[in-house]
């Protein structure tokens, strides 16, 4: 990495030649932040001489950034196509330590001194995907729609508040042979790693050298509250449209704590088809309400298996999903409406394991075409605005 020789400049004193390069580096977005790293101000300065040779100097925020190879390439990608630029050298520095702070508080905003991001003042909608029991596939599901929703051109977050079983990492390809992405920290925040348009954070990201495959997380009720009150403080999601938390099943402390610091999150139960699934998945939405979160809607995955002739195999039996929606409406809570109900799919199976969710890898794949459709519902469905404060004064 070179030390940037180039005095500081702002855009406002680039002369003639060095403003369309500022005008392409527009273009330019810091691949975690997902913002223009013209807006964040990590380009120290542009020269552009008589023949056309641009010298771009770029600032990351800490030295060994993981983003540092592609913010470079896309920077000198960006100068290249400029008007009149004939050659082009990336010098890359880091931040100073008020650099640093600078740049913290551009991304943060006046929002930084909040003690959650997600309060219900938010205007991100927040949708918490739980089950009674594990091995129904919420995990895949919520990594399904997370990447189906951003695909739709949302801004979405994935909280992988499973602790003890987190797979979320695995699912969306950000962990592999035994070694995961881990965030990049700014002093105090914490940038989540991006996947398939998602940011998301998993515990299975601060497990440092230890391979994900054999470690477990052993915590008890304390601990895990304040851990998932940290992935709500700590980790910089910035604007999103949607934030969904794969919980882990069943009705103990961590859905508890998200029920205590989330409670206008709205929830979607997930349930395969056998009755005995289905009355413990009524079990964690009764837990929900009990905090004052809302029941949005049930889906059955494992529905069926489709075979070659077209028909279909009901491997776990049916009507589960049918059966937890039933149960869950009532006078006091209106009707909870089966939103869906996803087949069995080995090709879906095979593209998570792979790191890319089916609804990329498999569009076609019946199961990944029922998770997109599903998708689409909860996109229609946007939270409200009565009532809540929208941060606006007027005058």
């Amino acid at each position: 990495m070179t030390t940037p020789d180039i005095p500081a400049e702002t855009r406002d004193q680039a002369g003639p030649r060095e403003r369309p390069v500022w005008t392409e580096l527009d273009r330019v977005r810091d691949p975690e932040i997902l913002r223009p790293i013209t807006e964040l101000g990590m380009v120290r300065a542009v020269r552009v001489d008589a023949e056309g040779r641009a010298t771009v100097s770029i600032l990351l925020t800490i030295a060994g950034c993981p983003a540092a190879r592609r913010i470079e390439a896309d920077t000198r990608e960006a100068a290249a196509a400029a008007a009149g630029v004939t050659e082009v050298d990336v010098e890359v520095g880091v931040m100073t330590p008020a650099e640093r702070q600078a740049f913290i508080a551009r991304v943060r905003g006046d929002r930084g001194t909040r003690p959650l991001q997600f309060g219900p003042d938010s205007l991100t909608r927040v949708i918490t995907v739980t089950s009674g029991k594990g091995g129904v596939g919420k995990s895949s599901l919520t990594a399904g729609l997370a990447v189906s929703l951003a695909a739709e051109g949302l801004s979405v977050g994935l909280v992988d508040a499973d602790v003890f079983g987190f797979s979320i990492p695995g699912i969306l390809g950000l962990s592999s042979e035994g070694t995961t992405v881990q965030p990049t920290r700014v002093g105090d925040m914490i940038l989540p790693p991006v996947a398939h348009g998602v940011k998301v954070i998993s515990i299975g990201m601060f497990l440092g050298e230890q391979d994900p495959r054999t470690t477990a997380v052993s915590w008890r009720g304390p601990m895990l509250h304040r851990t998932i009150e940290q992935f709500l403080r700590d980790v910089w999601f910035g604007d999103l449209d949607v934030l969904l938390l794969d919980l882990p099943p069943g009705t103990g402390d961590i859905a508890i704590s998200v029920g205590q610091l989330l409670p206008q999150a709205e929830v979607l139960v997930v349930t395969t088809p056998q009755e005995a699934a289905a009355d413990v998945a009524v079990r964690s939405a009764l837990v929900a309400r009990q905090t004052g979160q809302r029941v949005i809607g049930v889906v059955e995955n494992m529905a069926g298996l489709v075979q070659p002739d077209g028909s279909v195999v009901d491997v776990f039996g049916t009507g589960g999903g049918a059966l937890v929606a039933e149960r869950l409406s009532d006078a006091e809570h209106g009707a909870v409406p089966l939103l869906g109900s996803v087949p069995l799919s080995p090709p879906f199976r095979i593209a998570g394991d792979a790191g890319t969710p089916a609804v990329l890898a498999a569009p076609d794949d019946p199961a990944a075409a029922e998770v997109v459709r599903i998708a689409a519902q909860l996109a229609r469905g946007g939270r409200g605005l009565a009532g809540r404060s929208l941060a606006v004064t007027p005058r």
